[in-house]
C-alpha cells in the first residue's frame, strides 16, 4: 500500500502553509490541485512545491470545481503509482488530529472506502447542516445502504483502483454534487466503506465557494441520473444485499 495525500485547492491560501507543515509528518507523497485560483493563491502554492519536494503541484487554467480538481488529483495519484489517496479540504474545516486515524482505517481495511462522520459543533450554519440530510436521504436511496452515513465530508481515502475504474465509467457532476456521487457510484459496485467521526468546524474567516442555485441544481441533477441508475442495477444490487 502507498498512501499520498489529495488537496483541491480555489482560493483559499490562508492554511495552506500550514497545512503542509503538518503534512510533511507524513513524509507521504502530497497533491494539490490548483483549480484556477486567483494570483494570491497561486503564488503560495507555487512557492510551497518550490521549498517541498513531497509537494506536487497540479495546476487548472481555469476553474473546474472541487469534483473536478478532486478528479484532477484522482488520476494523477494513480497514475503516479499510489494505491489510496487522502482527500482533505484546504479551507480549515477538518480536525488534522484525525489524519493518522483515517490513514489506519485504510490501512486494516485496504479494499474500502473511508469517510468521514462528521461531529458539528456550534459553529455550522442550520441551514447547512438542515440542506446535508435532504442529500443523505437521496444518497441512502440511491445507494440502497445505509453505509454511508456521510456522503458530503471531504475528508476521505479513496481506493485508488477501484476508484479510477468508477472515474473512467461515468460522467461526473464537477462541483459540490461530486463528494456525493462518487460514493453512490462506488457502492453500486460493491465497495465496503467504513465510517471514521471526525470533528468539523466552520472558522470565523472560512471562505465557502457553495453557490446556493448552480450547486443545488448540480446536485439535484446528478440524484435524478443516479436514481436512474439505481433503477437500472436494481437486480444487481439486490443480489449484493442478498448476499451479504
Amino acid at each position: 500500500m502507498q498512501h499520498c495525500f489529495v488537496i483541491p485547492v480555489y482560493n483559499h491560501p490562508h492554511y495552506l502553509a500550514a497545512l503542509t507543515a503538518h503534512l510533511n509528518v507524513f513524509q507521504l507523497p502530497i497533491i494539490m490541485v490548483n483549480d484556477g485560483s486567483n494570483a494570491e493563491c497561486t503564488a503560495v502554492l507555487r512557492s510551497l512545491a518550490a521549498d517541498n519536494p513531497l509537494l506536487d503541484l497540479v495546476e487548472h487554467e481555469v476553474n473546474q470545481g472541487k469534483g473536478g480538481a478532486v478528479m484532477t488529483g484522482l488520476q494523477h495519484a494513480y497514475k503516479k503509482g499510489y494505491s489510496h489517496a487522502l482527500q482533505l479540504d484546504s479551507d480549515g474545516q477538518h480536525d488534522w488530529n484525525d489524519i493518522q486515524c483515517f490513514l489506519d482505517a485504510s490501512k486494516q481495511h485496504p479494499e474500502a472506502m473511508v469517510i468521514g462522520q462528521p461531529v458539528f459543533d456550534a459553529t455550522v450554519p442550520k441551514k447547512r447542516l438542515y440542506g446535508r440530510y435532504a442529500t443523505h436521504i437521496w444518497v441512502w436511496i440511491n445507494s440502497l445502504s445505509f453505509e454511508i452515513k456521510d456522503s458530503m465530508c471531504g475528508f476521505r481515502v479513496y481506493p485508488l483502483a477501484q476508484t479510477v475504474k468508477v472515474l473512467n465509467s461515468a460522467k461526473f457532476q464537477p462541483r459540490m454534487g461530486f463528494d456525493s456521487e462518487i460514493l453512490v457510484r462506488l457502492k453500486w459496485e460493491n465497495v465496503h466503506f467504513v465510517n471514521v467521526p471526525t470533528r468539523v468546524i466552520y472558522p470565523e474567516d472560512g471562505i465557502s465557494h457553495f453557490n446556493v442555485w448552480r450547486d443545488n441544481l448540480g446536485m439535484a441533477r446528478a440524484h435524478s441520473r443516479l436514481l436512474g441508475g439505481m433503477l437500472l442495477r436494481l437486480p444487481k444490487l439486490l443480489y449484493y444485499k442478498v448476499k451479504g
